[in-house]
């Protein structure tokens, strides 16, 4: 049996952060989120992802819509991998939803994978038809 490092144990279950990884996920109930130990749970402190690119379908009509979407929480014992969140975030692409819909179900995303002190996601949404949109959601306490 193979000693593992630490450090290799912590990481253990991650399986998207391998360079040679290229599945996409179709569509965010495919998609998964992962998470690595956080080694600092003795203390609260913000981890914020800035994701300026992100894209979904109009549920009606099906066109494109565009958007920017924050997240920022409070980490307890686990915290979200980036690879696997952008790869959750791409998987809206071909998704047909509503921006209020696209920002709980991300919101619920993070919950599920790090269950957090405190979370918020933020959209912002390009206008279309002359109005823009911003939704949003919070789990726990706000985030100063």
């Amino acid at each position: 049996m193979e000693c593992k490092s630490k450090s290799e144990a912590r990481f253990a279950k991650l399986s998207l952060l391998s360079a040679s990884e290229h599945r996409y996920p179709q569509s965010p109930d495919e998609a998964r989120l992962e998470s690595f130990n956080n080694l600092y749970a003795d203390r609260d402190y913000v981890i914020e992802f800035d994701c300026p690119e992100y894209t979904s379908l109009c549920p009606v009509t099906g066109q494109p819509d565009f958007g920017h979407i924050v997240i920022r929480y409070v980490p307890d014992k686990l915290c979200v991998e980036s690879k696997s969140l952008k790869l959750y975030l791409y998987s809206f692409r071909n998704s047909r939803t509503f921006h209020e819909e696209a920002v709980n179900t991300v919101l619920d995303a993070v919950v599920k994978a790090c269950a957090p002190r405190r979370a918020e996601v933020v959209g912002h949404f390009r206008p279309r038809g002359g109005i823009s949109i911003n939704v949003k959601a919070t789990y726990g306490d706000k985030i100063e």
